[in-house]
């Protein structure tokens, strides 16, 4: 005889499968490494102070 398959199960099963692929597909794809964003962390830190150093007019000073 054959084994008795739960139908709601199964399509459940291969659901999450289905999700799962998919979302290791996008954080091949759009992930970025822990050292990559503070990198860009950084980056953005020394150009915010790099322009606050150059304004005319501060802000605490309004």
């Amino acid at each position: 005889m054959t084994e008795v398959i739960n139908f709601k199960k199964a399509r459940k099963q291969a659901i999450r499968e289905k999700q799962e692929s998919v979302a290791a597909e996008n954080r091949a794809r759009f992930g970025r490494s822990k050292a990559d964003k503070k990198l860009e962390a950084a980056q953005k830190q020394t150009a915010r102070s790099f322009l606050d150093q150059r304004k005319l007019e501060r802000e605490d000073e309004k």
